[in-house]
């Protein structure tokens, strides 16, 4: 295989098997997914990408595509296949005139961060830097920005999208609108996406306020935070992580400083049992505070769901699963929505999800594999039970469970449809095949 790409002229460093550094090369993010490519090929331009499609398609091999190479289930790699490795082309081109940022396909949430905050601008995107903006952008893209200014979908203005075919094309609003729409939510099913070019905000004031309690006290601050948040202005965001022993919550204020302090504060005081501070703590800082916990090589499983509302069944749901967390970093995190989010029509874009009030996700993370079934068999039962709570619909990048359920369920029957005429178009064969993966349908 190794030949194969030394006889379509590609350019980057192609790695097999039996070379020096394959077993580097071939780890991704979560430690519980260990597979061998055939073959890790660097691509460092449009051209390059387009040989490593071709080869793929000559062969019949799987196709894996790998950014920040988070993905849950392990699509950012595959067995005996071809794994597309964009993370040595990560530059981001910011101009600050016309409030744009173009990130080519291997950049991390932590290069665009650091590439448009320094000129006081910032696109909505997600809460751990070495996840790449490629992966997270083509799924939804939600955090600490999402209530002020909508999903990372929301501030994409255009892509550069390498088809099945060999073809590349540009999907914006006025150019492949219904490629450009399914690219918002539909996930790698497409094509490899080698720019996105994405509208920048203003950041304004930050201020950032957190604090924790025992998780056996957490019943009663999470009542009081459910209504608090309710009646908050979209300039803040919330979340908040139980653990088997602690409860720690968060309120992230942005744009005009008018009203910041007293918003942010207001949910330290919910209760006597909260220890913590409303401190001075930078956006990169606030964007980089969950690097080391969601470290490289640790295993990981998700799920998540939508939520309408915090409601007390949720609430005592969420307290009493984590009670039996397999491990002490096991967690339920729930991101605040709602504001911006809800504001973009329901078909707008193929993500699903827009009503709702607040997103969770079971994590259990462990770093044995002996724990793997322990850990396993709790988040699987607790994302059960919290999904009999939850609203339809899913958000495709934290679901670590495949298959068609999985993706029929996340989108709901109409979308899907939508999603399955669009791969009838671009990708007949399913050469994008790993991932949430849509089906194609014929004779469109």
């Amino acid at each position: 295989m190794v030949e194969a790409f030394a006889r379509s002229g590609f350019e980057g460093q192609v790695v097999g098997s039996r070379d020096v550094g394959y077993a580097d090369r071939r780890r991704v993010w979560n430690g519980l997914i260990d597979r061998r490519p055939g073959v890790i090929v660097g691509a460092t331009s449009v051209a390059d990408v387009r040989r490593a499609i071709e080869v793929a398609a000559d062969t019949g091999l799987p196709l894996a595509v790998r950014c920040g190479g988070h993905s849950f289930p392990g699509f950012s790699t595959c067995e005996g296949g071809v794994v597309l490795d964009l993370s040595s082309w990560g530059s981001v081109e910011v101009d600050s005139v016309e409030r744009t940022a173009e990130a080519s396909g291997g950049a991390l949430l932590g290069d665009l961060d650091r590439a448009t905050v320094p000129h006081g601008l910032v696109t909505p995107a997600g809460v751990v830097s070495h996840t790449g903006a490629g992966g997270l952008t083509l799924g939804g893209g939600m955090g600490w920005l999402s209530r002020r200014l909508g999903l990372t979908i929301d501030s994409l203005l255009g892509a550069d999208v390498c088809l099945a075919d060999g073809r590349v094309v540009y999907a914006s609003e006025s150019e492949e609108p219904e490629l450009f729409w399914g690219l918002r939510g539909g996930g790698g099913n497409f094509g490899v996406v080698t720019r996105f070019v994405f509208r920048l905000h203003e950041l304004g004031s930050v201020h950032v306020g957190s604090w924790s309690c025992p998780t056996a006290e957490s019943g009663d601050v999470l009542g009081g935070y459910a209504e608090l948040a309710q009646r908050s202005s979209g300039q803040l965001s919330t979340a908040f992580t139980v653990t088997r022993d602690t409860m720690r919550l968060s309120a992230v204020w942005s744009g005009v400083e008018a009203g910041a302090s007293r918003a942010v504060a207001a949910f330290g005081e919910l209760s006597d049992q909260l220890s913590g501070s409303a401190a001075g703590v930078t956006f990169l800082e606030l964007q980089r505070r969950l690097d080391d916990h969601f470290a490289w090589g640790r295993r990981y499983y998700a799920k998540g769901g939508f939520l309408a509302a915090l409601t007390p069944e949720v609430i005592d749901l969420l307290t009493e699963s984590v009670a039996s967390a397999p491990t002490s970093d096991s967690e339920i995190y729930v991101l605040q929505l709602g504001g911006a989010v809800s504001e973009v029509a329901d078909d707008a874009t193929a993500y699903t999800g827009r009503q709702a009030g607040f997103y969770w996700i079971v994590e259990p993370v462990w770093d044995t594999p002996s724990d793997d079934a322990r850990c396993l068999g709790w988040g699987r039962e607790t994302a059960a039970a919290l999904a009999s709570l939850s609203m339809r619909g899913n958000y495709v990048n934290e679901q670590s469970d495949i298959g068609d359920s999985t993706t029929h369920d996340a989108y709901g029957q109409n979308t899907y449809q939508r999603l399955a005429a669009l791969k009838g178009r671009f990708d007949p064969t399913n050469l994008f095949r790993l991932n949430q993966n849509i089906q194609p349908t014929s004779g469109t």
